[in-house]
């Protein structure tokens, strides 16, 4: 380890490579504590500076603000940092870290861009970060920032937009880094940082991004994601894929035109019947997807995911009550178990109208909005023709745009069917070593408590990583659960910044 320092600094002038050789004996971790312990309020402090910046992904000179702020910000850690651009979007924020005799390397995935907001519902202004003792709904009650100096309680939350998801992660890694600079710490891994702009609107040229500068991000050996909240239940979560996603519209025809219902009744088709029938063909009672062929092309999963599986913390009797739920689909399977399967929702219904508009009509028409969630080993296409054909299986004639009055005489029942796009699932294998390394690193702050998902049952393109880069991809979240991400009042609490900065530590000092 001597020798290793002695040619870092040997090789860098400035920043995270340039510090004297003072390597303390403590560990990475333990360095990394006694520097949070010496200067929380100075980390604070520059947490509500780069919360203060307005990050709406439409936004084009607040978002550019904040990307030359984290790439100055990585220059001054010693990173070769640079701003990677493609016409009419937000830049990425690129960074390279090498590290003299390192054999690994760790890339690190972080969106810079957060959620629009209505004002009217936030307490503060969404960019004016404000402090509290506790949240909100504990009784909180807002103070000043510290002092330098002054004592930082773990349970104060800071509220602003992106102050958990997902400005969080700078917060916690920026101090691991200046900590290793000042006691002379290197990492065990080269590091590659890759910041993205617009991942709230939906990462629309992320795939270009990434294409364009494959032959950078080649020599990664695992990609991993610093977004999300930690287990419900406040308990330290790694977990290793996302549910893919993709939507249909589905809208069935009666009458031209909508008819008295009175003068008609019995006689006119009732779209929404109809439709109601249609869907209700599709899913049983018990939850159980009834299109042929929908669970057919799921991935098993491997000995350790079930392992991790069933070590999950059983928290669906309090969800349940929380949500006023006698019963579950799928029961006794968990939440958990249900996640690894493939979903039919039915997201919304639209035919007439409900409550004081109501008319004694029949509607010419009735809509449903189907959202289909994918699993590991499924392909939207596939999932979206297997729908269409069970659509088919009941006697319906598929169109693609409103039909004339020709198709309306020579099919009895038609369905317009409106694919909307979406991407697969993406699941990286927990026995492969360079995850094995991540979860023994996090286990050294996290202990037992450290829950390992298999799969959430939320959607992000991490198809692109491990599909399009061919790489392992692993999610490490460090905010509350309870940071109320994308919604008014969006918060963090210090603690979970404290821990993210351990884990960080362990991450980027793991054997």
């Amino acid at each position: 380890m001597a020798g290793l320092l002695a040619a870092v600094a040997a090789v860098a002038a400035a920043g995270i490579l340039a510090a004297p050789a003072s390597l303390a004996a403590q560990s990475p971790v333990e360095a990394v504590r006694a520097y949070r312990e010496a200067h929380g309020a100075e980390i604070l402090a520059e947490y509500r500076e780069l919360l203060a910046l307005p990050n709406v992904a439409s936004d084009s000179a607040g978002v550019w603000r904040n990307a030359e702020y984290l790439r100055d910000r990585l220059d001054g850690l010693g990173f070769a940092a640079e701003l990677l651009t493609l016409p009419g979007t937000p830049p990425v924020v690129f960074g390279q870290l090498r590290v003299p005799g390192a054999t690994r390397t760790l890339a690190l995935y972080v969106h810079y861009d957060g959620q629009p907001v209505d004002t009217a519902g936030w307490t503060h202004g969404p960019w004016e970060p404000t402090l509290y003792t506790r949240s909100m709904e504990a009784g909180g009650e807002p103070r000043p920032f510290p002092e330098p100096g002054e004592a930082v309680d773990p349970e104060w939350r800071i509220y602003a937009r992106s102050a958990g998801d997902d400005k969080a992660p700078f917060a916690a890694l920026f101090p691991v880094l200046d900590a290793f600079r000042d006691e002379g710490i290197a990492p065990t891994s080269n590091l590659l940082v890759f910041l993205e702009g617009e991942e709230e609107a939906g990462s629309p040229r992320l795939g270009e991004y990434l294409a364009r500068h494959r032959g950078r991000l080649d020599e990664a050996d695992i990609w991993l994601f610093l977004d999300g909240p930690v287990h419900p239940t406040g308990r330290p979560l790694i977990t290793f894929g996302v549910r893919g996603v993709t939507a249909l519209s589905v809208t069935v025809y009666g009458p031209t035109r909508p008819l008295h219902s009175g003068h008609y009744g019995n006689w006119a088709p009732v779209p929404g019947m109809m439709l109601s029938r249609l869907l209700a063909s599709m899913k049983d009672e018990t939850g159980r997807v009834l299109v042929d062929g929908f669970y057919d092309t799921v991935e098993p999963l491997g000995a350790e995911e079930r392992a991790a599986l069933d070590a999950l913390p059983d928290t669906d009797p309090e969800l349940m009550r929380e949500l006023g739920l006698a019963r579950t689909e799928g029961a006794p399977e968990s939440l958990a178990e249900r996640l690894l399967l493939p979903s039919l929702t039915v997201k919304g219904l639209a035919s007439g109208n409900v409550g004081p508009l109501t008319r004694n009509v029949i509607p010419a028409e009735a809509t449903a909005e189907l959202g289909i969630r994918l699993v590991e080993g499924n392909d939207p296409d596939h999932l979206e023709d297997l729908v269409e054909a069970h659509i088919r299986a009941q006697g319906y004639h598929i169109v693609r745009d409103d039909p004339d009055l020709e198709s309306r005489l020579a099919h009895p029942r038609i369905a317009k069917v409106e694919r909307q796009g979406g991407y697969p699932a993406a699941r990286t294998d927990m026995s492969l070593p360079v995850v094995r390394s991540v979860v023994a690193a996090a286990r050294q702050v996290a202990g037992d408590e450290l829950v390992l998902v298999p799969t959430l049952g939320g959607s992000l393109p991490l198809y692109l990583f491990t599909d399009g880069l061919g790489k392992p991809a692993v999610i490490v979240p460090i905010a509350n659960a309870d940071d109320n991400q994308h919604a008014p009042d969006e918060n963090i609490r210090v603690g979970n910044l404290w821990y993210g900065m351990e884990l960080f530590a362990a991450l980027l000092a793991m054997e």
